[in-house]
Parts: C-alpha cells; structure tokens; sequence
C-alpha cells in the first residue's frame, strides 16, 4: 500500500455531541462528520424525539427546538451502544429518561453501574425493571463523585446530565480521552462552564440555558491508526493526513518497535514500512494516554507476521479477543489464555472465509486479508461500518485489492 489518506471526524467524539445537541433548544451545527451505521442510528434517535436533523456534505445540522419526547424505544436503543448517552442529555433537558439497556459490539462485559451511580450522586432517581432504565431529575444538584474506574461514557453522560443542574459537579478519576475534552469544548461552545476534561479531575459549573452553536469535531484517532497498521502488515509507505499526533503515541511506539519509520508534522503522520516487521515484548490496553483498546485487534493482525513472539494483554474488555480465532483460521499462531494473547509470527498469512464479529476485530480482518497470500473474504461487514466510513474504498485508494461484493 502506497499513498494518502484523509481521515474523517472521530466516531467516539460526534456520537455524544449529537446526544449534547438537544440540550440548547436551538440548532447546532457539527462539521466534519463521518458517514457511518451509527451516526445514522444516532440521527434516527433524534428524529424520533422530535428534532430536524439535516446531514449535508460533511454537515449534520440539528434543530432541537422541539424536543419534547423522554422515550426511546428498545429497537432504536439496541443499535448501539452510544444511545446510552442520551439519558444524561434527556435528564438535562426534559428531567426525565425513559429507556432500555443499549446494544454494541459483543467484546465482553460492559456494565453501566458507574453511569447510573453518578447520575443518583446528582440526586437523579433512577429505577431499573425489566429490561429498562426509567430516570427522574426533577431537581438535578452538583456533587462531588468519584468513579470506581475512569469510564468514558460514564464521565460523559455525567457531563451531560450536569450542565444545567444547580451549583457545581466534580467528576474525579474522570477518563482523559481526547473525545471527552472534545464533548467539553463543544458543550462550552454552547455556553457551558467545564473545565478539567484531559485530566483525572473535571469541573462542571452548572448554567441556566445554552444557546446555538456552530463546531469542527477532532479527527478519528482511530481510523487513522487502523490505517497505519495496514501499511505495517502490507510493507507499504503510507501518509495519514488530518491526524493529531498526541492521540497516537502509544501505537506510533509500537509501530517503531516493529521497525517502521514515523514521520509526525501538524496534521499528517508518515509511515514507511519497507520489511518484516519485528514482534514487540509487550503490549497492554490501558485507558488514555496508555495503548487503546479499539486498537490492540489491528495490531495483533500486524504482529501475527512479525519476527519473534509477542505478549498482549487486554484490561479493558474481557472477551475482546475473539477476532484471534477468525485470524487462526488465515495460519496466524495465536494463543490466548483469559486476557492474554500469545503471538508467534509467521512469515505470512494465507487468505480465507472469515468473520467479523464486532467492530475493530472486522477492522483487523481486513488489513490481515490485504498482507495474506490468495483471496480474503470477510463476512459480516455491518459491523465494520458502525466505525469505517467505507473502507474498503479508502483501501482501494491506496493500492489494495479489495471490494464489496454485498
């Protein structure tokens, strides 16, 4: 693979930023959105609750004027798991939620205790029964509230349900991932008082009443650095243009380790890879700034034809390495016991009928299919879509063989 590629909006930023813009009773306008199975679910969320939601180019443009309706129906929350951060956006604006447990990628146990148990801290009620969540905010007061482990979307859905309570919220072990700094900067756009997001400690003056906004949302750390490992598993040279080099640091020192050459500028990351990559010792996921979690299945598709044995190990997701054994059935040598994956490399992987069976492990499918020997067929590539804005078209630019046949 040789050439560049741009990457679009962060699907983890616009996802609650679409939630957040029922709160300003007015319109918001978000740039830079990608065009993916979940933003279209999220859309469909907001129209059913009554707003005017208009996606142009690279526009979505919702009027939230008329947000009445606090239901969301089980078959609109079973889409995705980011429906979940309407309920502090609802609480906020209507002091009520009524809603069911959200769906998502199979990857293993994710509760939503630390959502629930920050929004009671707010003095919310919160009722749970038969498959649904029913929230009542009449009067929603700032606390202090510190969470058990730095969630995102709890630290989230707290933001959202705190911007307007009375007096002043802080979230400590708040999660630092740079989409939460982004929900901040827009919420603060449409005149809320937030500070702190990046850090453990975050700071929420509640406010009266927001107003419009107009706001550019932060590229997809992700997609770009899916991109890069498909050019260390092709041997390739490759330019990842509108990418902030601090989100990546973690897989930009991996990818040295294996022996690629990095070239960062202000919005463009380098990656020239020109042989076999080299096993790394170690690798585990931890919350920002440590390595991602949403990354770990690109990078073990890598080192599954790296020189020597690599060790990966998963603390954030119990079951997120069930993609291995479609990469087992390509002639990878993978061991996994409970969260830790054994990874001996082969010289190359061989072609077959695999699936995807969540979202980054479909990703780490595709790359593996674009460095094996023979014909590569992924099934089940809805899942890829909920976070890859046609990718096999982005591929295909850049050199590989790749199409959609359904």
């Amino acid at each position: 693979m040789h050439g560049e590629l741009e990457v679009n909006g962060a699907k983890n930023s616009v996802l609650p930023i679409l939630a957040a813009s029922i709160l300003n009773e007015g319109i918001s306008v978000i740039h830079a959105c990608p065009k993916l199975k979940d933003v279209y679910s999220m859309i469909e969320i907001l129209e059913h609750l009554e707003c005017n939601v208009t996606f142009k180019g690279r526009d979505i443009i919702v009027d939230a004027t008329d947000v009445k309706d606090s239901e969301i129906p089980d078959n609109l929350m079973r889409t995705m798991r980011s429906s979940i951060f309407l309920m502090g956006a609802l609480i906020s604006r209507n002091k009520k939620a009524l809603m069911s447990f959200p769906g998502g990628c199979d990857i293993g146990h994710r509760p939503i205790d630390l959502h629930l148990k920050g929004l009671r801290r707010l003095g919310i009620k919160i009722e749970e029964s038969y498959g649904y969540i029913r929230c009542e905010g009449g009067r929603v007061r700032g606390s202090e509230i510190h969470l058990d482990l730095p969630s995102v979307g709890a630290t989230e859905n707290i933001m959202l349900a705190a911007v307007m309570a009375e007096g002043v919220t802080i979230i400590r072990n708040a999660a630092k991932e740079p989409e939460i700094e982004d929900l901040q900067n827009f919420l603060n756009s449409m005149g809320a008082k937030i500070s702190g997001a990046g850090t453990n400690t975050i700071v929420i003056e509640g406010v009266k009443k927001l107003h419009d906004t107009e706001y550019t949302i932060i590229p997809d750390r992700i997609v770009a650095g899916t991109y890069l490992c498909a050019a260390a598993m092709t041997q390739g040279e490759l330019t990842v243009i509108n990418v902030l080099k601090e989100h990546l640091e973690p897989l930009l020192a991996k990818l040295k380790e294996t022996g690629c050459e990095i070239q960062a500028g202000k919005d463009y990351i380098k990656i020239k890879c020109d042989k076999r990559p080299k096993a790394v010792d170690m690798i585990v996921t931890l919350p920002y700034p440590g390595f991602p979690t949403d990354l770990q299945p690109q990078m073990v598709s890598v080192l599954s034809v790296a020189e020597g044995t690599s060790i990966v190990t998963e603390t954030i997701f119990d079951n997120r390495f069930k993609y291995t054994e479609e990469l087992v059935r390509m002639g990878a040598d993978i061991k996994v016991d409970g969260r830790v994956a054994v990874i001996r490399g082969i010289e190359g992987l061989m072609g077959a009928k695999v699936v995807a069976r969540d979202l980054r492990g479909g990703a780490a499918l595709v790359i593996a299919g674009l460095g094996a020997k023979g014909t590569t067929i992924v099934e089940e590539a809805e899942h890829i879509d909920r976070g890859y804005e046609s990718i096999e078209k982005a591929l295909k630019n850049v050199g590989g063989d790749i199409v959609r046949i359904m």
